[in-house]
């Protein structure tokens, strides 16, 4: 003889227990197709272009540079914010920087997950807050959704780094440029702290006016650098 099953004595219970008479002893779990397209039906320049033109879509301002030009692209987006300070993770390129004003003000900042042989220390929030600026590099860009995804590595820097300063450029390589979701999730490990970036932050309110840079930047310039 099996013990009765006790009554429902709160409403969480009795919720519960009407879920589990409604499925039954044992419910049928559907198999959940996974045929997702992997492919792409673009040639690479297309590709580019389609992630340039939803980029710029969702109000970022888009760039476009070799890797000759970076530098001289970098020095002259920086010299027209009128950043005084500005902050890069602690393993950027140096040769991005290297064309940058002497009276510049350039802070590294080292994430807490990397190796702690650096002598540069995580900045605290209230000299994040003091950055103008921000530069960093990227993982994988997506032309399908216009959307740019860090992965926190050394020249990315961790996720409070791009979020605090009010103007960031993100520097992406035509290589890192892929047409669809399901194209990007391969290139990405999931056990990094992964921040995908659609335009600078913005919200609307209940009457739909827009604020921008409540939850991240309000300013987002993404350099393409095209060969």
């Amino acid at each position: 003889m099996t013990a009765a099953t006790p009554a429902p004595n709160t409403a969480r219970d009795i919720v519960l227990t009407r879920i589990r008479d409604a499925l039954g002893p044992d419910p049928v779990v559907p198999e959940v197709p996974r045929g997702y397209v992997t492919g792409s039906d673009l040639d690479p320049d297309a590709v580019i272009e389609r992630f340039a033109e939803r980029v710029d879509d969702y109000r970022a301002t888009v760039h476009r540079t070799g890797h000759a030009g970076l530098a001289t692209t970098l020095a002259a987006l920086i010299t027209a914010s009128g950043a005084g300070r500005i902050g890069v993770p602690v393993g950027l390129d140096d040769t991005w920087l290297t064309e940058l004003p002497d009276d510049l003000e350039v802070i590294r900042d080292q994430p807490t997950h990397d190796t702690a042989a650096l002598d540069t220390a995580a900045l605290d929030t209230a000299a994040l807050d003091t950055l103008e600026l921000v530069v960093t590099a990227s993982t994988v860009g997506i032309a399908e959704t216009g959307t740019i995804v860090l992965d926190a590595s050394p020249d990315q820097g961790r996720r409070a780094l791009t979020l605090v300063p009010d103007h960031h450029i993100c520097i992406i390589t035509t290589d890192q440029i892929v047409h669809t979701v399901p194209q990007a999730l391969p290139r990405l490990d999931p056990t990094r702290p992964l921040t995908m970036i659609s335009g600078p932050s913005a919200t609307s309110d209940i009457e739909l006016d827009r604020v921008e840079g409540v939850h991240g930047p309000r300013i987002l310039h993404v350099v393409i650098v095209t060969d």
